[in-house]
């Protein structure tokens, strides 16, 4: 009787804590401890309302039989830890908690002994329940190391500010003004953000000087407005949500060679970003 408790309990957690649309990533099921990129930080960041750093203490591994659809060289298993710290969250952490976690099998059908190592958790409580954790996507967990612990709480630190920048959804318009002399000119791009923000990006170009561009979030162009840094939230929005190309359509007024300067100007700022630099 107390087997098939455990059977049935084993069963109702992987069906709470677990997505089932969701797929692990091809590369493991946490960021490694000394290969953590800011986008990929940010991308769990951002989407995960609690973030725990703990310690396993206990694998479990779920049955064939409650892993339909599972893929062959996955195991699911419902993992115990210990919680360190909260380093997210508005209410107390649990002292302990579980979570389902896919992990990929080696070449002889094996998995990592994972016990007593340290990893941040980063998705939600199920159901008010602050011992039991969703993780954000299936490999929602980062290894934990000095510089991963620095750079995660960088991020969240930049997410919780009322000011962060939102998610871009996309380009609403853009036009570009002439200047009064041959190489002056200014683009303007505006885009479309979450909770219908306002978000635009400002190129100027003057003869004999390299283009400046700079972002802004109010409704007014900030003449303070500055070039964002790599590897802040602003980068982070700008260089992972942005499309590659501004659509000649999307430029008003965009006869002539209006519609060609502004998408020049927008390639510019692209290029200046940099690629976003996910590897997940």
């Amino acid at each position: 009787m107390r087997m098939m408790f455990k059977i049935l309990l084993s069963a109702s957690l992987s069906m709470i804590l677990f997505e089932p649309s969701a797929t692990i990533a091809q590369n493991g099921f946490a960021i490694p401890a000394d290969m953590a990129r800011y986008s990929d930080v940010a991308d769990l960041v951002t989407i995960s309302p609690v973030i725990l750093d703990v310690r396993i203490i206990k694998i479990q591994k779920l049955p064939p039989e409650q892993t339909i659809g599972v893929d062959v060289n996955i195991q699911r298993t419902v993992i115990n830890a210990d919680v360190l710290a909260l380093i997210r969250g508005e209410k107390e952490a649990a002292a302990k908690v579980r979570f389902v976690l896919d992990i990929p099998k080696d070449a002889k059908g094996k998995i990592p002994k994972l016990n007593k190592q340290r990893f941040f958790l980063l998705g939600k409580a199920v159901d008010k329940r602050p011992d039991l954790i969703q993780l954000a996507r299936p490999d929602a967990m980062i290894a934990y190391s000095l510089a991963n612990d620095a750079l995660l709480r960088a991020v969240i630190k930049e997410v919780v500010q009322l000011d962060a920048p939102p998610p871009i959804t996309g380009i609403a318009s853009a036009f570009y003004s002439p200047g009064t002399v041959i190489g002056e000119g200014n683009t303007q791009i505006f885009l479309r953000a979450q909770n219908n923000q306002p978000f635009s990006i400002s190129v100027v170009s003057r003869p004999g000087r390299p283009k400046q561009w700079t972002v802004s979030t109010s409704e007014l162009i900030e003449e303070s407005a500055a070039t964002p840094q790599t590897k802040t939230l602003m980068w982070y929005r700008l260089a992972c949500e942005l499309p590659r190309e501004l659509p000649a359509r999307l430029v008003e007024s965009g006869g002539g060679d209006n519609a060609v300067r502004a998408q020049a100007d927008y390639k510019y700022v692209i290029d200046a970003l940099g690629p976003c630099g996910r590897t997940r």
